[in-house]
Protein backbone atom coordinates (compact mmCIF):
# COMPACT_ATOMS: atom_id res chain seq x y z
CA UNK A 1 0.00 0.00 0.00
CA UNK A 2 1.50 3.39 -0.80
CA UNK A 3 1.31 6.53 1.41
CA UNK A 4 -0.88 8.08 -0.91
CA UNK A 5 -3.47 4.98 -0.80
CA UNK A 6 -3.58 5.72 3.10
CA UNK A 7 -3.84 8.99 2.81
CA UNK A 8 -6.74 8.56 0.52
CA UNK A 9 -8.45 6.20 2.97
CA UNK A 10 -7.44 8.72 6.40
CA UNK A 11 -6.90 11.90 5.09
CA UNK A 12 -4.03 13.69 6.60
CA UNK A 13 -2.03 11.57 9.14
CA UNK A 14 1.35 11.40 10.77
CA UNK A 15 3.93 10.07 8.72
CA UNK A 16 4.85 7.20 11.93
CA UNK A 17 1.69 5.80 11.16
CA UNK A 18 1.61 5.82 7.85
CA UNK A 19 4.68 3.85 8.31
CA UNK A 20 3.24 1.84 10.55
CA UNK A 21 0.46 1.20 8.34
CA UNK A 22 2.49 -0.11 5.14
CA UNK A 23 4.50 -2.34 7.74
CA UNK A 24 1.65 -4.12 8.41
CA UNK A 25 1.44 -5.87 4.73
CA UNK A 26 -2.35 -5.09 4.67
CA UNK A 27 -4.10 -4.36 1.20
CA UNK A 28 -6.04 -1.13 0.89
CA UNK A 29 -9.33 -3.04 1.37
CA UNK A 30 -8.43 -4.25 4.72
CA UNK A 31 -7.47 -0.41 5.25
CA UNK A 32 -10.78 0.61 4.59
CA UNK A 33 -12.10 -2.60 6.82
CA UNK A 34 -10.42 -1.31 9.39
CA UNK A 35 -11.75 2.16 9.41
CA UNK A 36 -15.27 1.00 9.02
CA UNK A 37 -14.82 -1.11 12.46
CA UNK A 38 -13.78 1.88 14.13
CA UNK A 39 -16.34 4.03 13.07
CA UNK A 40 -19.04 1.82 13.61
CA UNK A 41 -18.30 -1.06 15.30
CA UNK A 42 -21.48 -1.98 16.92
CA UNK A 43 -23.11 -1.45 13.69
CA UNK A 44 -21.22 -3.88 12.01
CA UNK A 45 -21.66 -6.70 14.63
CA UNK A 46 -25.04 -5.93 14.37
CA UNK A 47 -25.98 -6.67 10.86
CA UNK A 48 -23.80 -9.95 11.55
CA UNK A 49 -19.96 -9.05 10.06
CA UNK A 50 -17.22 -11.74 11.12
CA UNK A 51 -14.49 -9.87 13.25
CA UNK A 52 -11.62 -8.23 11.77
CA UNK A 53 -9.07 -10.89 10.66
CA UNK A 54 -5.26 -10.51 11.81
CA UNK A 55 -4.06 -7.33 9.27
CA UNK A 56 -7.42 -6.11 10.30
CA UNK A 57 -7.23 -6.04 14.21
CA UNK A 58 -3.37 -4.78 13.99
CA UNK A 59 -4.43 -1.64 11.68
CA UNK A 60 -7.51 -0.80 13.71
CA UNK A 61 -4.97 -1.15 17.22
CA UNK A 62 -3.09 1.21 15.25
CA UNK A 63 -5.58 4.04 14.35
CA UNK A 64 -7.47 4.16 17.41
CA UNK A 65 -6.94 6.70 19.70
CA UNK A 66 -4.94 5.59 22.83
CA UNK A 67 -7.15 5.24 25.54
CA UNK A 68 -6.93 7.50 29.10
CA UNK A 69 -4.49 6.65 31.22
CA UNK A 70 -5.43 6.92 35.12
CA UNK A 71 -3.88 9.81 36.57
CA UNK A 72 -2.03 8.84 39.00
CA UNK A 73 -3.05 10.18 42.75
CA UNK A 74 -0.96 13.06 44.04
CA UNK A 75 0.17 13.72 47.14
Amino acid sequence: MTRNEIISVLGPVDEAVIADIALTGASLEELREAFAWIGADEALMNEGRAMPGARVARLIEILEPPEDEPEAPTE
